[in-house]
């Protein structure tokens, strides 16, 4: 039996959340579950448990994220928690940032192949795209890193007063108390554990909300994204 063939039927809490993009999650879902497996993006033993533990996952931090903003999902890997938002927010302009080639032609397929227009594909790091992508109102994340590293790596993409939105699991807490000193460092102002997608996930997905004041990323950063835009704007004047 294929890893595809292990994929169950959606379940009913995917029809009320992704509406008339069912379909397209559902084409996602086969995608993963194929393709996906084939190419390491996700493990076989995953495709089971690819609607509850993934899709819904990560379709309900739509709760907390504002409308019309962009959205940055860094270290998208097979597209969690970028895609599934996507389609679920078509009023979101969102970047999928994945620095592994394989990981990004993957990430360009479904977006191509799912119709998504407003899903930009860039293959990099966060520290490499610092000064070149445009700061975006929202950074989300899911399974790349603790908090602390995390943060280092999402804030400073972040435009002042924005937030990141990092999917974490029951040590949340812990995590940001023992990133509080480096998340200060990097402008963060606040910090909370959200809970959501009550009625539609169990257990509900946790969600750590960091927000950053006037200065994302502290002033180390300030000056290498000011540095970072100079060399920019000299290359296009050439």
């Amino acid at each position: 039996m294929t890893e595809a063939a292990q994929l169950p039927q959606a379940p009913e809490a995917a029809r009320r959340v992704f509406g008339e993009y069912f379909p397209a999650a559902v084409r996602y879902a086969e995608l993963l579950a194929d393709a996906g497996v084939k190419r390491g993006l996700i493990g076989p033993r995953e495709v089971p448990r690819l609607w509850e533990r993934h899709l819904l996952n990560c379709a309900v931090l739509s709760e907390v994220v504002p409308e019309g903003v962009t959205v940055c999902d860094v270290g998208s890997g097979a597209g969690l928690p970028g895609i599934p938002l996507a389609l679920v927010r078509p009023d979101l302009k969102i970047t999928l940032l994945e620095p592994l080639l394989r990981r990004t032609n993957f990430l360009q397929e479904v977006v191509e192949l799912l119709g998504l227009d407003h899903v930009t594909v860039v293959r990099g790091r966060a520290e490499e795209v610092l000064g070149k992508l445009s700061p975006v109102h929202v950074v989300t994340a899911r399974a790349v890193a603790p908090l602390d590293r995390l943060a280092g790596w999402g804030v400073p993409l972040l435009r002042p007063y924005g937030e990141m939105l990092a999917l974490k699991g029951d040590t949340a807490e812990e995590e940001i108390q023992g990133a509080r000193a480096a998340l200060s460092k990097l402008g963060v102002v606040e910090t909370s554990v959200l809970q959501v997608g009550e009625g539609l996930v169990d257990p509900l997905t946790t969600v750590v909300r960091v927000e950053v004041g006037e200065s994302p990323g502290g002033v180390r950063f300030a000056a290498k994204r000011a540095k970072a835009a100079r060399t920019s704007r000299t290359r296009r004047r050439r």
